[in-house]
């Protein structure tokens, strides 16, 4: 593992231990952040050392213990009527942590704070645990990047001005903050799945990261159907990861994918998952999500899935979510079932939805049923309008080919 990639595994577990330890959420992201440059500016030059999570505690938190110490006699000059030494302020010096355990998992909980909206419990949590950019949570989140930016600086000074700081809630709260917690590791997983920018269509330390924490969720809460079904979605879907991508890094879309590449270990203990977590609980968004997964990672190829069973798992997964992208992909099941026209259709109702009205992904899937019902002139128009949309190059490349394949009569 590289010097980069270590820094970004580590970087929510020393964050969590400082705000556990400290409480100081903005204070700690900061110090975090100096001892992150610490890092990656020494460890290169020195060598990793033994313990670098207790390294990255241990400076992290002489900085954090700086600047509150700072802060604390800044506060105290400014009283005129008490005086005390700055030397007495309570903030102890860090211990030892190298047998810590991973805070990773707490510092989920520990975000998804109940002061805030949830959204915003998301949005702060992607940016402290994912190690998401602002950019990369408003395209999430169908929200302008400013919007996004705007919506942590409140949840952050919120959280201050509530009283209650970052405190880990006791086990009997946490159902209490399980919704928001499993959004971000959907969130996170599908960042790191399918980047929404740059040159890479994924980043697969992001999902690797994603998989991991929910496993350590499964583990906390093993009777949770939706903790089960979410681990069950992210096992399901990042089984096809080897097939998505060509020799060149092209994109390889679902029906042309070779499935003998797919890692059916993976599929298995997905598919094991979900089925237990159904046989036990009301089905909840990750559950049938994951059930959807499992229909097509079990079709031996493309022409053998299963649409009305996707269907039908699509129409009880609406009742239980209002998410734009549940209808989204729903049309494409009701297009393999009723015809490119009932597909059509259905995407009209989304046009007035400005979730999703200028997304590309609306774009690409109305170029795609405008494809399958013959109209290759207006497939290949909507086909470049997604490509104009997105961000992700691997994405541009694939719907700009797809569309002059279509304009030069090329199938």
């Amino acid at each position: 593992m590289g010097t980069e990639e270590l820094l970004r595994e580590l970087a929510p577990q020393v964050l969590g231990a400082l705000v556990r330890r400290y409480g100081h959420f903005d204070a700690a992201e900061d110090a975090v952040q100096e001892g992150l440059l610490a890092a990656a500016t020494q460890w290169p030059a020195e060598g990793v050392p033994d313990d670098p999570r207790a390294w990255l505690i241990r400076v992290s938190s002489r900085r954090l213990i700086d600047q509150l110490r700072s802060e604390e006699s800044r506060r105290l000059r400014e009283e005129s009527d008490f005086r005390r030494d700055p030397a007495a302020t309570r903030v102890a010096p860090p211990a030892d942590e190298g047998a810590a355990g991973d805070d990773s998992l707490l510092l989920l909980f520990l975000c998804c704070h109940p002061a805030i909206a949830v959204p915003a419990q998301v949005a702060l949590t992607l940016r402290a645990v994912g190690g998401l950019t602002t950019a990369e949570i408003a395209s999430a989140f169908l929200v302008p990047e400013p919007t996004m930016g705007q919506r942590i600086s409140r949840a952050k000074q919120k959280i201050k001005s509530s009283g209650l700081g970052f405190e880990l809630p006791p086990p009997a709260q946490w159902a209490a903050r399980l919704d928001a917690v499993l959004q971000v590791l959907y969130l996170i997983f599908n960042e790191g799945y399918t980047s929404s920018s740059g040159p890479e269509l994924a980043r697969v330390e992001l999902s690797a990261e994603a998989i991991r924490l929910a496993r350590m969720l499964h583990r906390q809460l093993p009777d949770d159907g939706e903790a089960a079904g979410l681990l069950a979605l992210m096992l399901l879907t990042d089984a096809r990861r080897p097939a998505r991508t060509g020799p060149g890094g092209e994109l390889v879309p679902l029906d042309e994918q070779d499935r003998s590449r797919w890692d059916r270990t993976a599929i298995a203990e997905g598919v094991a998952l979900v089925s237990a977590a159904l046989s036990r609980t009301r089905p909840g968004a990750y559950q049938l999500q994951a059930a959807i997964a499992a229909v097509h990672d079990e079709a031996p190829d493309a022409k053998a899935t299963d649409w009305p069973q996707v269907l039908a798992l699509y129409d009880l997964l609406e009742r239980v979510s209002d998410s734009p992208m549940v209808r989204l992909n729903k049309a494409v099941a009701v297009a393999m079932v009723s015809g490119p026209q009932a597909g059509l259709d259905l995407l009209a109702t989304l046009d007035g939805d400005e979730r999703v009205a200028r997304h590309h992904r609306l774009a690409a899937v109305r170029a795609h049923l405008l494809e399958l019902a013959g109209d290759t002139g207006g497939a290949a128009e909507e086909y470049r309008a997604a490509a104009d949309r997105t961000l992700s190059e691997p994405e541009q490349r694939y719907l700009r080919d797809r569309a002059d394949r279509l304009a030069a009569g090329t199938p």
